[in-house]
């Protein structure tokens, strides 16, 4: 989708005077503030109702300006740039001194990444001309806890006019959060799951990196217990079970949504059943999108066919556990 040049010039305007502008990224769209301005930034926690104790993901035009945020920047650092950005990628590193606590939630870490959307690149471009930290905080553009919008319609729907301007671009591609992996300590670790899987990464560190994070891990966004939820209750059932507990709802007068990879629709089930792609990667693309229309559909109970329980599919499983919980 083609943007006016004259949008992102005004994006850069408002975010100089302090104010918020989401922005599309492959992942979900970003609320963004100027990073090196406390002020701003307290504005994504007042408009998002999000605790002043989590980090937010600085998004930067690209890897040369790493070293103005961050520092003791490991060689791994270096090589999961050049192989993953720009793209769903966020490392954690040990911040530089200035890095307002507003943006790390008071920890000696930041989150870093180069998003791969041309929307935001170009965004991110034009404010780093004129500034000289270059770095957009931004974490999803949603009320803290919901659902991640994937659309500009549905940043709209969360935010309304807390947010001076939505640059519209598209639907976004990956459509779950990026990956973050912790560089700030001696053994790579990945602290949420995302579209780019251990074992790509491993094939750059020469490793597999951890894949839960333990005790003294930097704090990162999307790792509560429950995040990324309707309001709808959300249950995951398991493939087997399915039809048999769809059915001891329908007894029970619950009308339930169904969230679907592989059971059809049966004949005789009210419910309403939605059909996702039976691969991650597409269904991750339509996951939010997906519990968003459920969620607005006045149901009693959303229903979720739990998918593979295989490392290809550890990201979604991640987010619907959260989502449930």
């Amino acid at each position: 989708m083609a943007l006016d040049p004259a949008q992102i010039t005004r994006a850069v305007a408002l975010l100089t005077a302090g104010e918020l502008v989401a922005f599309p990224t492959e992942t979900v769209y970003g609320l963004g503030a100027d990073a090196a301005n406390p002020a701003a930034v307290a504005k994504i926690f007042a408009a998002k109702g999000r605790p002043a104790d989590h980090p937010l993901i600085v998004h930067l035009p690209g890897a040369t300006w790493v070293e103005r945020w961050a520092r003791d920047i490991p060689q791994a650092a270096w090589d999961l740039a050049e192989a993953f950005w720009p793209g769903p990628l966020t490392l954690i590193l040990k911040k530089q001194a200035w890095v307002p606590d507003a943006v790390t939630g008071g920890q000696d870490t930041v989150g870093l990444r180069v998003p791969g959307h041309p929307v935001a690149l170009a965004l991110l471009q034009a404010f780093a001309a004129t500034h000289a930290s270059a770095g957009i905080a931004a974490p999803s553009a949603n009320r803290f806890g919901r659902i991640s919008p994937t659309s500009a319609a549905h940043v709209q729907e969360e935010l309304g006019d807390k947010v001076a301007l939505i640059l519209d671009g598209g639907a976004c591609q990956v459509g779950i959060e990026s990956t973050i992996i912790d560089l700030s300590r001696e053994q790579p670790e990945i602290l949420r799951p995302g579209h780019i899987g251990p074992v790509l990464l491993g094939e750059v560190l020469g490793e597999l990196p951890a894949q839960q994070q333990s005790q003294g891990a930097p704090r990162v966004s999307g790792s509560l217990a429950s995040h990324y939820a309707p309001l709808t209750p959300v249950r995951l059932i398991a493939p087997e079970r399915l039809l048999d507990f769809l059915t001891l709802e329908r007894h029970a007068g619950i009308r339930c949504g169904v969230l679907a990879y592989d059971q059809p629709p049966q004949a005789g089930m009210p419910h309403l059943w939605q059909m996702l792609p039976a691969n991650p990667a597409g269904y991750a693309h339509d996951l939010y999108a997906a519990l968003r229309h459920l969620d607005h559909q006045q149901l009693d109970l959303i229903v979720i066919e739990a998918p593979p329980d295989t490392p290809a599919w550890s990201a979604v499983q991640d987010r619907l556990r959260r989502a449930a919980a």
